[in-house]
């Protein structure tokens, strides 16, 4: 069994997502990455958040959530980034569907407890940390979903999702231009097939500040 794409289902998300971040003067691409989410029909969605970063794509995320019913994690380092965290959550979302938050000054022995994730979102502005929730994390069978936000200082590094994930195939990897970069890699669900690499996906992605329409391949 393997992540089944809901056009539907990512459309409501992406539209619930662009009102939910109105008000916001970073929108980050939280629709794109809300959009993908739920479209993926993700049940288990895990983030890495720290204080100072932006909130849309976690914003996102959590309306992904309630479309796809889906649980939703937030990994952070410190009581500081907690409350702040779910602070600006609650700006934006009902107070009954906030995320659960786990505080971890590294992120290993939080993601080994974590399995069966379908969507991962980490940020590689705090490079140790996201490259730590990554080279743990435990994916489930059905495969899975990861973005790096700010991902252009990734490529920089030297990084490669194939040394990071390891354990697990990489079937396809894409990089959207928007936002400092969004790299997004397609984990192989378990026991899958090479057919699996041939489906791709389309979405659009609306620049709300350029008012620019760019469609992607996901």
């Amino acid at each position: 069994m393997k992540l089944v794409w809901s056009p539907e289902t990512a459309s409501k998300a992406y539209l619930d997502t662009v009102k939910s971040c109105e008000n916001l003067e970073t929108p980050d691409a939280a629709e794109l990455i809300s959009a993908m989410a739920a479209g993926w029909n993700a049940k288990l969605i895990v983030e890495t958040w720290s204080y100072g970063d932006a909130i849309a794509s976690s914003i996102g995320l959590n309306v992904a959530s309630q479309h796809a019913n889906a649980k939703h994690i937030c990994i952070v380092q410190n009581a500081k980034s907690e409350s702040a965290y779910l602070q600006a959550i609650q700006e934006s979302s009902s107070p009954l569907n906030l995320p659960e938050t786990i505080i971890a000054d590294e992120p290993e022995n939080a993601m080994k407890e974590i399995q069966g994730i379908d969507f991962l979102v980490v940020d590689w502005r705090n490079k140790e940390f996201a490259a730590c929730a990554l080279r743990n994390a435990a994916f489930g069978s059905r495969g899975a979903v990861v973005v790096c936000r700010n991902g252009y200082s990734r490529s920089s590094s030297g990084f490669s999702w194939r040394r990071a994930l390891r354990e697990r195939e990489v079937v396809r990897t894409v990089t959207l231009p928007v936002t400092g970069g969004i790299e997004i890699a397609h984990v192989a669900a378990k026991n899958s097939g090479k057919s699996e690499k041939s489906k791709r996906r389309w979405i659009t992605h609306i620049d709300q500040r350029s008012g620019e329409e760019h469609v992607f391949s996901i």
